[in-house]
Formats: C-alpha cells, sequence, structure tokens
C-alpha cells in the first residue's frame, strides 16, 4: 500500500458516512413529525372526558362566554358581571381597572413567560422566546378587558353555560394565579396596552402542553368537553365544535 492511500481511503468514506448520518436523521425527524400530527389528530377527535357528563333537567344555561382563537394562542373571556368583579376583586389592588365603564368581558389566557412578554406583535418575534417555548418556561396569566364582542367570526366560539359551570371557570381562572402570603404577583411593566396586565401563574409552559392546552382545561372545569390534546388553536375549535 502506498503512503497516502489511507488518507485517501478515509476522505472517500467520510461523505458516505456523512450522507448516511443526514438521511437517518431525515427519516427520524419524519417520522416524529409522523407521530406528533397522529397525536394532535388522536387528540381532537378523542373527547374529554371520555363520557358526557350528565346535566341537570334543572340546568339553565344563562351565561355566555367566548373562547377566542388566534394563530396559535387562545383566550377565554367571561361576563364582567356583579359575581365576576367579586370574584376578582383582587385585581383592584395591583391597579387593574376591573370598573372600567366600558367593559362588558374580562379575557384570561395562559402562556409561556419570555414568548408572551417578548412578542406583542410578529414583527418582533426574537430567538430566545421562540427557543423558551419549544423547551420550558415559566407561565404567566395575561389579564385583559373587552367592550363588545361580535359575533359570529371565526375568531369567537360561544358557548352558553349554566350559573353553575360559570362559577367553576371562574374559580379555575382565579387559582391559576400565583400567590405570595394570599397576594397575587404582578410582573412590573409588562402589558400590551394601558388596561392590560401580566401576573405570576402557576404550571411550566412547553410547546407541547401550553396556553392551548389550559384553555382547555379550563373550558374542561366549566363542563364542556374537548380533545384529549389540543396544542394547537384550530384543534381545540373543532373538538369544543364537535362535542359541544
Amino acid at each position: 500500500m502506498r503512503a497516502g492511500d489511507g488518507a485517501a481511503d478515509g476522505a472517500a468514506l467520510f461523505p458516505v458516512l456523512a450522507g448516511h448520518s443526514v438521511r437517518t436523521g431525515m427519516r427520524w425527524l419524519l417520522r416524529i413529525m409522523v407521530l406528533l400530527v397522529a397525536l394532535a389528530a388522536g387528540g381532537t377527535f378523542i373527547p374529554r372526558p371520555l363520557i358526557a357528563p350528565v346535566k341537570a333537567s334543572s340546568t339553565e344555561a344563562t351565561h355566555r362566554i367566548f373562547l377566542l382563537s388566534g394563530p396559535i394562542h387562545t383566550d377565554i373571556a367571561i361576563p364582567l358581571d356583579e359575581e365576576t368583579r367579586a370574584a376578582f376583586s383582587f385585581l383592584d389592588d395591583t391597579g387593574f381597572p376591573l370598573g372600567h365603564p366600558n367593559a362588558e368581558w374580562l379575557v384570561v389566557g395562559w402562556g409561556g413567560r419570555a414568548f408572551y412578554l417578548e412578542t406583542p406583535t410578529w414583527a418582533e418575534l426574537k430567538p430566545m422566546p421562540v427557543l423558551r417555548a419549544l423547551t420550558i418556561d415559566r407561565s404567566v396569566l395575561h389579564v385583559d378587558l373587552a367592550g363588545h364582542i361580535a359575533e359570529p367570526q371565526p375568531a369567537v366560539t360561544a358557548f352558553d353555560i349554566s350559573d353553575d359551570q360559570l362559577e367553576r371557570l371562574r374559580h379555575f381562572m382565579v387559582d391559576s394565579f400565583v400567590r405570595d402570603e394570599g397576594e397575587i404577583i404582578p410582573i412590573p411593566d409588562a402589558g400590551y396596552g394601558e388596561i392590560d396586565r401580566f401576573f405570576e401563574a402557576k404550571g411550566y409552559f412547553n410547546a407541547l402542553f401550553g396556553c392551548n392546552t389550559w384553555t382547555a382545561a379550563a373550558l374542561r372545569s366549566a363542563g364542556l368537553r374537548t380533545g384529549l390534546w389540543n396544542p394547537f388553536p384550530q384543534s381545540l375549535r373543532l373538538s369544543v365544535g364537535v362535542y359541544n
């Protein structure tokens, strides 16, 4: 064997090995994507709870709530009546304008701290919040007010629920706030406008169990059925439309 033959063989072998590794990685990535699509489809069309709850004959749906959907995020809007103002009266201590005369709805959403706070618009998207969302991040609650919400419109899904269902939904939302010695924790100088606020929230966020799975859990607390796993607004909206 001549000197240098081994090096030449190694150089010839390297592209082959590199190409094999790339193809193997692509195959695994494709398998993972197919698995996620299958799980999302199953999560949409397998109801949770599996058996529809039996409603009492005396239960009357007297309150309207909204599921508000964006491209990647969902919120819940509940009527800002006297009972809601009383249940969320702790917000008054933070300067949140709960008594705003033109407000008709209290809008609450849950999400990852970095993405929520640092991406008010798509034009301000940055790599680090995306990375945190894809791994794990602390969570926050976003609380806002709304005036009249027109319907029908594609981004708004309405449900009529009873007094008891609305009370359970309020309790779920209130219980999602982190408290320090009984006091909720506002995030200083965080908000998209003049009236909305961010607060520390219970739980941790990642892309697989994120804002839309919190919204789904909130709806289930009110006795509504969702899909088994709804990581996307589109799948959540589809599943609640099918099962409610």
